[in-house]
């Protein structure tokens, strides 16, 4: 086994931010419910920009009961988006761990 195989965790750390948005990116372009959730987030905070204050930490706010009710909304969105990501990350580990293992000879295919 080559040692540059060895270092695999390594070089998986250095890098993780770029492959965890190349990982995004590709679940954007290949899920329309994943890039309709995320939309409609945007949709959201563009329509309740006490939503977009929240978010960055701009001081004392307050919500009217029809901002509280999108944010409530933004919440449940976010978390669903977060789920597909988190599912479509679980998934690609295993296929690149498979082809991993079958790179340094693990185990033979025929």
């Amino acid at each position: 086994m080559e040692d540059s195989y060895c270092l695999l965790p390594e070089r998986i750390s250095e890098q993780f931010s770029e492959i965890d948005s190349d990982i995004v990116m590709d679940l954007a372009d290949s899920n329309p419910e994943y890039t309709e959730v995320k939309a409609r987030m945007e949709e959201l905070k563009r329509q309740n920009p006490v939503i977009g204050a929240l978010l960055e930490g701009n001081g004392h706010l307050s919500f009217s009961s029809d901002e509280h009710e999108s944010l409530k909304e933004f919440i449940r969105l976010y978390l669903r988006a977060d789920n597909m990501e988190r599912e479509h990350i679980y998934f690609r580990g295993h296929a690149d761990g498979f082809a991993y293992l079958k790179k340094i000879g693990a185990f033979k295919t025929e």
